[in-house]
């Protein structure tokens, strides 16, 4: 089948997965590991996207000058980013440049050097990101909200990592972490687009076989969140909230449900919370809901930037919103339109290499295989209105609330009442 998907395991565990486009003309290729922020320690928070940083400094034979003059000669992106469980190494070329890109990014992830002088010039940049965020309060509150639901869990620090570590880590810090982490079990290289399965496995294996198996890896620790109301005074124009209720982990059953409660509730807008609260009541300017899932939990989060004389009444919206989805079925036509939005999405993203590239990697390391888009369209319209309403009494108790405002706001008392009902 000219667009099937192939997958390679080599002999020390590193899976090699491709999917053919043959209807375009370009190559999205990712060497993903299984590795991210939660699996630090707090002397190392930060360690992983330090790493994600220096992986483009200079390699054996490529100064950082050269990796980036090498892409931009064969007209490639590349990039990378760091998550809480992953992290990722990618990089979009034309197919004819496909030999090209794959011995890059084979030298930047096997033959990095992590130069000492290197990571003291990437310091000052990692920390004016820390800043940048800090400085933001739109993104800060998203940090703060995370440390309040998940407490002392890696997963509620800051990917970025803190001022302090980031002063401390030095060279021989960096390549201890990469050296003990990076293991070939924990390895995928995905590629998506025209691009032919064993001619990327024969440009991958030598290289990469050369990667040997670690000594284990550290196990992760599921959070145990707890209810909370924080305010974090700040003189700004706005008070920005996030309000937190427990998820579903990225393999759950329910995971399509949760997926369609998310763009019903505030995905998009003519979702309930954004038709609600600013084209009914023009509170808020910015105002979604959004969801996080990991490999054992999740988070169901709100967000809305608003005047803080109004910061109660929208909080009290939003609680109001949650419970209703707890204690009403939601009719047949809301439904059927979160799904066909829901599908629409998936399927429009498809038609990206990119994109196709980012399902190989997330399928193969949350399931250990590939998930069909039409089966993942057959369990979005299986998903019933009483699924829905399940999943949302299960998840917005007043117990499990957790509410984050960040701004010139009273005292966090007078939001306790809202959360508590």
């Amino acid at each position: 089948m000219a667009n099937a998907v192939n997958k390679t395991v080599l002999s020390n565990g590193i899976k090699i997965l491709t999917k053919r486009m043959p209807y375009v003309h370009s190559v999205s290729m990712g060497v993903w590991v299984n590795v991210g922020a939660r699996d630090e320690t707090q002397r190392e928070n930060g360690l992983s996207h330090l790493i994600e940083h220096m992986i483009f400094k200079g390699t054996q034979k490529r100064s950082a000058y050269q990796i980036a003059k090498e892409f931009d000669a064969i007209g490639g992106q590349t990039n990378a980013f760091t998550a809480m469980e992953n992290t990722c190494y990618h990089a979009r070329v034309l197919d004819a440049h496909m030999a090209t890109m794959v011995d890059i990014l084979t030298d930047i992830f096997l033959n990095s050097v992590f130069d000492a002088r290197e990571v003291e010039r990437e310091r000052p940049v990692i920390l004016q990101e820390i800043g940048m965020v800090e400085d933001s309060p739109e993104e800060y509150i998203h940090i703060l909200s995370g440390r309040n639901f998940w407490g002392d869990n890696p997963l509620g620090r800051s990917i970025l990592g803190s001022p302090e570590n980031i002063v401390r880590f030095d060279a021989e810090a960096v390549r201890g972490f990469f050296q003990r982490c990076y293991q070939p079990d924990r390895i995928v290289v995905a590629a998506a687009g025209c691009v032919d399965h064993q001619a990327l496995v024969d440009l991958i294996s030598p290289a990469f076989e050369s990667i040997r198996p670690g000594n284990g890896f550290p196990e992760r620790i599921t959070p145990q969140p707890r209810p909370l109301v924080e305010v974090c005074h700040r003189q700004l124009e706005q008070a920005h909230i996030c309000l937190s209720a427990p998820g579903i982990a990225t393999t759950d059953s329910r995971r399509y449900a949760f997926s369609l409660m998310n763009t019903i509730f505030g995905g998009n807008m003519s979702s309930r919370l954004f038709q609600e609260i600013r084209e009914k009541r023009g509170l808020a300017y910015s105002v979604y809901s959004y969801i996080s899932s990991f490999e054992d939990t999740g988070m169901f989060g709100v967000y809305a930037g608003v005047e803080p004389a109004k910061a109660e009444e929208v909080t009290a919206l939003i609680v109001a919103g949650l419970r209703r989805l707890a204690q009403e079925t939601v009719s047949a036509t809301t439904l059927r339109d979160a799904q066909e939005y829901s599908k629409g999405s998936m399927l429009l993203a498809a038609e990206n290499t990119d994109n196709q590239m980012v399902r190989l990697a997330q399928g193969e390391i949350n399931f250990g295989r590939h998930i069909p888009l039409a089966a993942v369209v057959e369990r979005i319209e299986a998903v019933t209105a009483e699924d829905i309403t399940a999943l949302a009494e299960s998840l917005f108790r007043n117990d499990q609330l957790v509410l984050t405002v960040l701004g010139p706001v009273a005292d966090k008392g007078a939001f306790q009442p809202l959360i508590q009902g």
